[in-house]
């Protein structure tokens, strides 16, 4: 009995670090729209993930110290998460770019609910590799699909840049999941998301110096959405995701990280006063139950047993 109340107390917990983390999210919109009248998403992007680097790299350090772990064991560590930390990193460069390219003219929380898609993408995705696709996820994916068309298609059938960016997003952020998705069994999960951030900082930066007119200016301008977005988001967002998934049950994750869109739209409305009209809020409505529904096909293996089993440091 003691050990099934513990383990309800470590999935309590779990998913209530995995809400916090999805919060945190979530008001990121807010700060990546902010940023983004004052910084270009290239430099914006650069310099948010340098700070997060920075952030996990001293963690790492600390647990590898606390927890005694010998040197020949971290280098190995190290070393193994170089080459697909940094594929992932090229993606996840994509994806973030073109997202904050298009915070410059789209409200926080209509790209919230767009960039919620991407949980949708994932199992789509898997059908092409050659998973089945359960009926939950055909549903969710027409139900997302005609939210997304309430949020992004004016009554003259016309669609933003904005959003058109935001769903190729899409795209990037469910191939990045994948790779993470086979390699993070095998792999430390902050090694992995340090070289990723990493990857992506430096990528982003030399873009920035290549494409941006004006690169890095306009940052004593943007610190607070930069410190937000790189210690916050970045940094404890992502180190609760980890901790939480340790113990936290597949099928909980994905539905308590689906409200990032949410806290997205309530950041919005908060903080920016956006206001997204009947059609968006009825659009959002669809894209939460496609989201939702989509997930239910997955099944409920506990993530922590898959970490447990083979990743060989956190």
């Amino acid at each position: 009995m003691s050990v099934t109340v513990s383990s309800r107390g470590q999935r309590l917990r779990a998913n209530g670090a995995l809400l916090l983390a999805s919060a945190l999210w979530g008001f990121a919109f807010v700060a990546q729209r902010v940023g983004a009248d004052h910084v270009g998403p290239l430099t914006f992007t650069g310099v948010r993930f340098a700070i997060g680097s920075a952030v996990l790299i001293p963690v790492i350090l600390l647990r590898d110290r606390v927890r005694g772990v010998p040197a020949p064991r971290r280098a190995a560590a190290t070393r193994a998460v170089l080459v697909p930390g940094m594929v992932a990193g090229v993606f996840l460069t994509i994806a973030v770019n073109l997202q904050q390219a298009a915070m410059a003219d789209t409200p926080a929380g209509n790209a919230a609910f767009i960039t919620g898609l991407y949980m949708v993408f994932v199992p789509v995705i898997a059908a092409f590799r050659g998973h089945r696709s359960s009926p939950a996820t055909i549903l969710g994916v027409l139900s997302s699909l005609a939210g997304l068309y309430l949020i992004s298609v004016s009554d003259a059938l016309t669609i933003g840049t904005g959003e058109l960016l935001l769903i190729l997003t899409c795209i990037p952020w469910a191939i990045q999941i994948l790779v993470i998705e086979h390699y993070s069994p095998r792999l430390s999960a902050l090694r992995f998301a340090v070289v990723q951030f990493l990857t992506c900082a430096v990528l982003s930066s030399l873009a920035a110096l290549v494409l941006e007119p004006a690169p890095f200016t306009g940052l004593d301008q943007a610190v607070v959405p930069l410190l937000y977005g790189g210690l916050v988001s970045v940094g404890i967002a992502f180190t609760l995701q980890v901790v939480g998934q340790r113990h936290a049950l597949a099928t909980h994750a994905s539905l308590i990280m689906a409200t990032e869109s949410v806290f997205g739209a309530i950041g919005g409305a908060i903080l920016l006063g956006e206001n997204m009209g009947l059609r968006g809020y009825a659009g959002a409505a669809l894209m939460i139950v496609g989201i939702v529904v989509s997930q239910l096909g997955l099944p409920a293996a506990p993530l922590d047993d898959l970490a447990d089993a083979a990743e060989p440091l956190p």
